[in-house]
C-alpha cells in the first residue's frame, strides 16, 4: 500500500477541515468548545496543531457534522470469501498466464 499523505498532513488537514465547519456554522472556538464539551484550550491547539484525542475529536465532530461519515469511511471490507473452498475455487479459476513476446 502506498501512502500519499503523512501522519502531521492528516492531522492538520482534520483540522482545518473542522475549522472550516466551524466557521461555516458561524460558530466561534468559545461557542465550539462549550457545544462539544471539549476544554477550549484542548480546541485552539487541534486548530493550530492537528494534536487531540480521539474522543475529543468526535466530540467535536458530533457538533460540526460528520460523526456517522467518518464511521462509515473505517467499516471493514468484506472479505472476498466466506470459507477455505471459496479460496480453493477462485484458485482454480485464477490461472495466470504470460503474454508471447514479440
Amino acid at each position: 500500500m502506498v501512502v500519499l499523505i503523512t501522519v502531521s498532513k492528516a492531522q492538520r488537514k482534520l483540522a482545518a477541515n473542522i475549522r472550516e465547519r466551524r466557521l461555516h456554522m458561524e460558530l466561534t472556538q468559545e461557542g465550539l468548545a462549550a457545544r462539544s464539551g471539549v476544554a477550549l484550550p484542548t480546541l485552539r491547539k487541534f486548530e493550530q496543531k492537528g494534536i487531540i484525542s480521539l474522543e475529543s475529536f468526535l466530540k467535536l465532530l458530533l457538533v460540526v457534522g460528520g460523526l456517522e461519515e467518518i464511521v462509515e469511511a473505517i467499516k471493514p471490507v468484506q472479505p472476498a470469501f466466506a470459507s477455505i473452498d471459496e479460496v480453493l475455487k477462485d484458485d482454480d479459476r485464477s490461472i495466470r498466464k504470460r503474454g508471447r513476446h514479440q
